[in-house]
């Protein structure tokens, strides 16, 4: 089993975290560090990928945004979302390609939530993590050497209207919500357990 350096960070700024993410995969594809996962949260911002600047989608104005090289259209940080950042190099035996990847981690945030008592999902209409045909979780990657930036979100507590405002990654406005919408009173704390919880069975990785 991989052994894994888990950073827990505060709020961090995008355009720093995006400068972290670019060191700590160049440093690993020259094996100069084991495999690293960041766990943060961004002040508000919504990230948009190149689907949404080829179809000419915008954030709406009120929202400040920041281009991103991750698949995807739009996609909100903010407070009240924790930010899972795994830069890894994924060469196991069930990771040789991104669908397997992708699933990998969905079924991942599925057993941490399902350790709080929450019944996740997938489903048909886009990738990442579902609860009560509401998603709660996004994922988006990149890849250079198999070794991944970016990662995925949860949120868990989110201003109320601001995510469910947005029409991200090709949804409906109202489609992405958080757990405490939808009656679950869940922490950072908490989500940071389970994750890390569930991260060997799921990951084959575990903390340092």
């Amino acid at each position: 089993m991989n052994s894994v350096d888990v950073r827990i960070l505060g709020i961090v700024e995008y355009s720093e975290a995006l400068e972290l993410m670019a060191n700590l995969q160049s440093q690993r594809i020259d094996n100069e560090i084991p495999d690293t996962v960041l766990i943060l949260e961004h002040p508000e911002i919504v990230t948009v990928g190149p689907r949404a600047r080829n179809d000419g989608i915008q954030a709406p104005p009120d929202y400040k945004s920041h281009p991103v090289d991750r698949g995807g259209g739009l996609t909100w940080h903010g407070p009240g979302q924790l930010v899972v950042y795994p830069v890894l190099h994924w060469n196991g035996a069930d990771e040789k390609s991104v669908a397997d990847i992708i699933s990998k981690i969905e079924s991942w945030v599925i057993a941490a939530l399902e350790q709080l008592g929450i019944d996740a999902h997938r489903d048909e209409r886009m990738q990442g993590v579902w609860v009560r045909e509401k998603k709660i979780c996004s994922i988006g990657l990149s890849f250079l050497r198999w070794v991944s930036r970016h990662g995925f979100t949860i949120n868990y507590n989110t201003p109320e209207g601001r995510v469910e405002n947005l029409a991200g990654c090709g949804l409906t406005e109202s489609t992405t919500t958080s757990l405490h919408q939808l009656g679950y009173e869940v922490t950072r704390t908490q989500l940071e357990e389970t994750l890390l919880n569930t991260m060997p069975q799921y990951l084959n990785r575990i903390r340092t």
